[in-house]
């Protein structure tokens, strides 16, 4: 049995036993226990496949089923293996800050043309709005045409306080996106000050003589391609780290939750898809870009983005992914990092669709004009997400308290944040997968012969299995 069959039989049968899964918890009945070997049958059949396909993004694929399988039938230890999902987002954050500064510099002061990086900083902030700005109105018709919030009443005990969040004023967001202390920003995690401090830097070092700058640069150059090997061998935790994380969150949360917090995942989702269809693939289109090869490696980051529900787990894949594909790496250090804390497409469009949520639980009946209003006060606000801590929760407790919404609502969506996190968290990656390649098309200087390429990945993985 050749490799596409035996991928064929995997394939039905995992398909049959989720059909059965799905038709049991509601015409079949059959006990939970006679299912679990079937089961355990088609996670050995995937791990199989797994081992013939070895490739990475094949096997964290496999890693989500065999994470989902242990959250369901050992609740008890799955909620223990968060610890591999940390380990591997520790080791994963280790490199953003080496790999943001070394990129950015090499960048700006590689190049020592200074107008083109206004150039391309300028485009990549009118990018970012446009798109931010139709994911906004997205959210905004997909709730009020599903009107997940309607019918709601407050539960009789909510059985947990909402999370203590501090006030940050338009003030505060701004101060926060630059650094005091460097080493302080890297410590803390804070992507944009470190974005902030290597432009500057870059800068500085890109107006020295050359015989003062060589020495930096190539540094920053050999600090760049070692922070991207690095990468490569912290991948290999990367199944382990995503199966832990599903098998926490399967295990901790189950199956089932509340009946209106489906209906609004299941609103978010189909929003999210629908921002992908009629956003990203025509951007893609317009742009002229490959879409089959973009959405190739693409894929990688954005299964690590939405199982760990984390943006920082797949930067520096999709940098690397996004060099591949043709996008040079004075763009794509540039309009990454940037695109991490002002092109957060599926985070803003869960904000707005959030923010309308809260309305229709609390009966309010908001017009159009009113909901307008909320959508052009989150085009600011959110563009501020990023510097601010537990990030799209604070701008949504923020917007409530602003419109005078009551807050028992909140507390469905906390419930199911987990679920939502992971989906917008996997559209922002893509969005600004997508973002760096359109710059780069607008820059003239995107690779053809890269971007058209069958084996548009084929190094890359050859870097990971060598």
């Amino acid at each position: 049995m050749n490799k596409k069959h035996f991928s064929l039989i995997v394939f039905i049968f995992t398909a049959l036993v989720l059909l059965i899964h799905l038709l049991n918890t509601r015409f079949l009945h059959i006990p939970d226990a006679n299912l679990m070997p079937v089961r355990w049958i088609s996670i050995a059949l995937l791990l199989i496949y797994g081992w013939m396909q070895k490739k990475l993004p094949t096997w964290i694929f496999v890693a989500m089923f065999v994470g989902v399988a242990i959250g369901y039938d050992f609740p008890e230890v799955a909620v223990k293996l968060d610890v591999l999902s940390k380990i591997f987002l520790k080791l994963i954050k280790t490199i953003i800050a080496p790999l943001i500064f070394a990129t950015l510099v090499v960048g700006i002061a590689g190049h020592s043309n200074l107008k083109q990086v206004g150039r391309i900083a300028w485009k990549s902030i009118l990018y970012f709005y446009f798109a931010t700005t139709l994911a906004l109105f997205l959210g905004l018709a997909a709730i009020n045409l599903t009107r997940a919030g309607s019918g709601i009443t407050m539960p009789a005990d909510l059985g947990k306080e909402m999370p203590k969040v501090e006030h940050q004023t338009w003030q505060d967001i701004l101060l926060h996106i630059f650094p005091e202390n460097i080493a302080k920003s890297i410590a803390e995690g804070q992507v944009l000050q470190v974005v902030i401090f290597s432009i500057i830097f870059g800068i500085a070092l890109a107006m020295l003589a050359d015989r003062m700058r060589k020495p930096l640069l190539e540094f920053s150059e050999s600090l760049a391609e070692t922070m991207f090997k690095f990468t490569n061998i912290v991948m290999y935790f990367a199944p382990i780290g995503v199966g832990g994380a599903i098998a926490y969150t399967v295990g901790k949360m189950g199956i089932a939750v509340l009946l209106n917090g489906i209906y609004l995942v299941l609103t978010l989702y189909g929003a999210l898809i629908a921002f992908v269809l009629l956003v990203l693939i025509p951007i893609a289109f317009f742009a002229k870009l490959n879409i089959r090869n973009l959405f190739k490696v693409i894929s990688e980051p954005f299964t690590l983005a939405f199982a760990t529900a984390s943006s920082e787990s797949a930067l520096p894949k999709a940098m690397k992914n996004m060099e591949q594909y043709g996008v040079p790496r004075k763009i794509v250090s540039f309009v990454m990092p940037l695109g991490y804390s002002f092109n957060l497409d599926g985070t803003t469009l869960y904000l707005s669709l959030a923010s309308i949520f809260v309305a229709q639980a609390c009966g309010m009946d908001l017009s159009f004009g009113q909901q307008l209003f909320i959508v052009f006060t989150l085009m600011i606000t959110s563009k501020g997400v990023a510097g601010v801590p537990r990030a799209s929760f604070v701008i949504l407790l923020g917007t409530v308290a602003s419109f005078g919404l009551k807050e028992w609502p909140l507390y469905i969506i906390l419930g199911i944040d987990a679920l939502m996190d992971m989906a917008r968290t996997s559209i922002n990656v893509m969005g600004n997968c997508l973002a760096s390649a359109v710059i780069a098309r607008w820059e003239g200087e995107i690779d053809e012969k890269k971007m058209n390429s069958e084996n548009v990945l084929s190094n890359a993985y050859e870097e990971i299995q060598a």
